[in-house]
């Protein structure tokens, strides 16, 4: 077993996702069960896909949830384009949290690359 919280990525995921509850607590309160709540589920389940694989016992299985990670990553990233497009954010911010999510989803490639026995 793992201690994802010693993990860079993790780290990162968890701070984006912080910045990400953050940004949206000002969201039109007619987004509350939509789009702030979307966002915040596929921003969380990053770290938290991370962290649940660091409870796997096998490089495969925690490979698999990085896998997951890294998609909910893009659901993520695509949450935030939508909410810049709708004028919910403006472009300073989301320039800087797509440029977080970016630098997650490097980390998690290479991630997934270093664990793989074709290496």
């Amino acid at each position: 077993m793992r201690d994802f919280k010693k993990l860079k990525v993790w780290s990162s995921a968890h701070q984006w996702v912080l910045k990400i509850y953050r940004i949206t607590a000002f969201f039109p309160p007619d987004e509350r069960l939509g789009l702030v709540a979307e966002l915040r589920r596929s921003a969380a389940s990053v770290s938290a896909k991370i962290a649940e694989g660091c409870g796997r016992e096998s490089i495969r299985e925690f490979s698999r949830f990085l896998i997951t990670a890294a998609a909910s990553a893009n659901e993520a990233e695509y949450q935030l384009l939508l909410a810049y497009d709708l004028g919910y954010i403006d472009g300073k911010t989301y320039f800087e949290l797509n440029e977080n999510i970016n630098e997650v989803k490097k980390m998690l490639n290479s991630f997934i690359r270093n664990l793989s026995p074709n290496n």
